[in-house]
């Protein structure tokens, strides 16, 4: 059994009382733990259609999609979320972090709606940010670090509840080539050492030439699968 399993997934969308925009085409998508996943296709071709379907975020019109065998369909939108908390951790192109909390209360943001308390909060959040080498960087807020700087903070926010899966939505698209770099091997270290299960979205060659794995949507079909060397 794959850690996420999509099974002749399609997603509709309905614009208006008559259009509806096919986004997804009867996609089969098998993740397995530990892989590094690229995905990648031009503007238009389901990416994030189906990072929100692999994130929990959202869930196929009809067809199957499921994590660890179960079906996500058949979880509340109050299970969803808590599923998501526990198993999922997102990296956006834009670090969403907020602006008004240093980088320590930034990691420990996520912990406060898991329940941990406060003395394991702060430990953990220090450990994550050692892990990404921003320990001197921990009382900064963002406006204070480089976009390099704010993209690990967010990582390691990403990893705050020890999630399976990371799922990093065009992690290098606001970064110059050496902050890219140095987040692209972040992420590999999260595998490889790890054992994180890393999905990443782009359209950075860079980026897929990290993954095990690439797979290539067009108009909301899998067109190409290649597994890296």
């Amino acid at each position: 059994m794959s850690l996420l399993d999509l099974k002749d997934a399609t997603k509709d969308y309905k614009l208006g009382k008559t259009v509806i925009v096919r986004a997804l085409r009867g996609l089969d998508v098998h993740i397995e733990k530990g892989e590094i996943v690229a995905i990648m296709g031009p503007s238009g071709s389901g990416k994030s259609t189906l990072m929100h379907i692999l994130g929990c975020v959202d869930t196929p019109t009809a067809g199957e999609a499921s994590i660890e065998g179960t079906q996500i369909k058949s979880l509340s939108e109050r299970q969803l979320v808590a599923l998501r908390g526990r198993k999922i951790g997102f990296v956006f192109q834009t670090f969403n972090l907020m602006q008004t909390l240093s980088a320590q209360q930034n990691v420990e943001l996520p912990m406060i709606f898991q329940g941990i308390k406060k003395k394991e909060r702060a430990q953990r959040a220090l450990d994550l940010l050692t892990k990404v080498g921003l320990e001197r960087r921990a009382h900064h807020r963002p406006n204070e670090l480089s976009g390099g700087e704010r993209q690990r903070v967010a990582i390691a926010r990403a990893l705050a509840n020890d999630p399976d899966i990371l799922l990093a939505d065009e992690p290098t698209g606001n970064l110059d080539s050496e902050s890219g770099g140095t987040i692209l091997e972040l992420l590999k270290r999260m595998s490889t050492e790890y054992g994180k299960t890393v999905i990443i979205v782009t359209h950075d060659p860079d980026a897929a030439a990290i993954a095990t794995r690439t797979i290539r949507l067009h108009d909301g079909r899998v067109v190409e699968e290649v597994r890296n060397a």
